[in-house]
């Protein structure tokens, strides 16, 4: 880590010393908590900024950028590894703090964990990255909150159901300064905000059989169980008594073994969970889950500003807007899942896909590529591809598991390869990747992911 701590103090000193700045992160809470973080270490040094936000960072973007930057130092957060070659031909002064499998370069103001042997899929999310940049900015230990909450949006917590790597020191510093805590409990998302039968009724990962979808069936599961549903008002989790949980927990496990699921996927129904400690207990701030969730509800909306305004502290009317449009990312999902549900995947050798055209909006096909490992037309044993039309072609999203990974997959080398083979271009983690490529080129793009990722586990084994 000493090597990425120079190189921090190296981008806190050119930021320092720049009068102007331009803030340029990605859609998702991950972007969006890592803007909030630079932007709020910016405010409290006094500097002049502005703020701009990208689904990716390709040559029409990145001209863009520089058109607007001028002579502006740019902060590219949570995006710019893959682009550093470009960054320098257009030749801005620029400092990246990113979490993506970067290009090699020497380029002296570049943060990214991958430089330093560390693996930006699960040791550290775009958000921690530019939460250690803020250290070496002033005293902003308390952003440390917003760097779980992009982690868990980023899903670093899925393989191993906790925060591991630098994401756990941030996690101890939060806690230390009262920010933060954790506990093993249900992982079922809306802990905080949801009566506890919408808590069963909406759960799609994992899908329980007889639960899933079915209000009915919930309340009269828990009332089986022998906990009241409704006091004065619909009871949320956040009031159950801790003997309340264990039974319904244990109900839980009891019944999805009943109903044959396997053991991996009833194992991920209890996990680490985090809490905001200064937010208002009963709101989605309060539930690292459910903020990144609010906040994927904003920019992947063309909301990000609204998003951006949650995460430097507005609670009024940017956060009201915001659950509007949460309610309306809800649908969105529950109708993506649908689609897939419908329609099936098609596979192939090592790879299954589903190709949502414009069913499925391009921003949030990846979050239903990934939830969709949840249902009974999609198989664990290989990655998952969801395709679906956008302005630039066609975006793919492609999500893989711990499995996998243990058998050699690399979904953004493999990916990033196979999207150049037909004019596209792409990359992100090995468990999790995504890509634009021209439209008319879908069964030529995945014979070759096919191919690539057949090439890789192979080898591995």
């Amino acid at each position: 880590m000493e090597r990425f701590s120079q190189a921090a103090e190296r981008c806190a000193d050119l930021i320092k010393k720049s009068d102007e700045l331009l803030v340029v992160s990605h859609i998702d809470a991950d972007g969006l908590t890592s803007a909030g973080i630079i932007c709020t270490a910016l405010q409290r040094l006094g500097k002049g900024y502005d703020t701009r936000f990208v689904k990716k960072l390709d040559a029409e973007a990145l001209k863009q950028i520089a058109a607007i930057a001028g002579k502006r130092t740019v902060i590219f957060t949570d995006l710019g590894s893959g682009a550093i070659d470009q960054i320098n031909e257009l030749g801005l002064t620029a400092v990246i703090a990113d979490h993506h499998q970067p290009k090699p370069s020497d380029y002296p103001y570049h943060l990214n964990p991958h430089l330093v042997g560390l693996n930006g899929a699960t040791d550290i999310s775009g958000s921690g990255v530019t939460f250690l940049l803020a250290l070496k900015l002033g005293p902003n230990e308390d952003l440390s909150s917003l760097a779980i909450v992009g982690a868990v949006g980023d899903l670093q917590d899925m393989r191993t159901n906790a925060l591991v790597g630098v994401n756990r020191q941030i996690l101890t510093l939060g806690v230390s300064g009262g920010y933060l805590s954790f506990e093993k409990d249900i992982k079922l998302f809306g802990r905080q905000t949801r009566p506890v039968y919408k808590l069963l009724q909406y759960c799609s990962d994992p899908y329980m059989p007889g639960l899933s979808g079915c209000e009915e069936a919930c309340v009269t599961f828990l009332e089986n169980a022998g906990i009241p549903v409704k006091a004065e008002s619909w009871r949320r989790w956040i009031d159950l008594s801790r003997d309340e949980k264990t039974r319904v927990i244990s109900s839980l496990f009891q019944h999805c073994m009943a109903c044959g699921m396997p053991s991996h996927k009833i194992q991920r129904l209890v996990g680490e969970v985090y809490t905001l400690c200064k937010e208002e207990p009963g709101t989605e701030m309060r539930d690292a889950s459910e903020f990144s969730t609010l906040l994927n509800a904003t920019a992947r909306y063309e909301y990000a500003e609204t998003g951006l305004a949650i995460c430097t502290g507005d609670r009024g009317e940017a956060f009201h807007y915001a659950r509007d449009l949460l309610e309306q990312h809800r649908r969105n999902l529950v109708n993506g899942l649908n689609y897939v549900s419908d329609h099936g995947v098609t596979r192939l050798n090592n790879v299954q896909y589903f190709d949502a055209r414009s069913e499925i909006r391009e921003t949030i096909v990846g979050i239903i590529a990934g939830m969709s490992s949840s249902l009974d037309c999609v198989s664990r044993g290989m990655p998952i591809v969801g395709l679906a039309t956008s302005t630039e072609g066609i975006k793919v999203s492609a999500r893989g598991n711990h499995d996998l990974i243990m058998r050699g997959l690399n979904l953004a080398r493999a990916i990033s390869e196979a999207a150049a083979a037909v004019g596209g271009a792409g990359g992100g983690h090995d468990i999790a990747a995504g890509a634009t490529i021209p439209a008319g080129k879908e069964v030529e793009f995945m014979a070759l992911l096919d191919q690539k990722i057949g090439e890789q586990i192979k080898s591995k084994l």
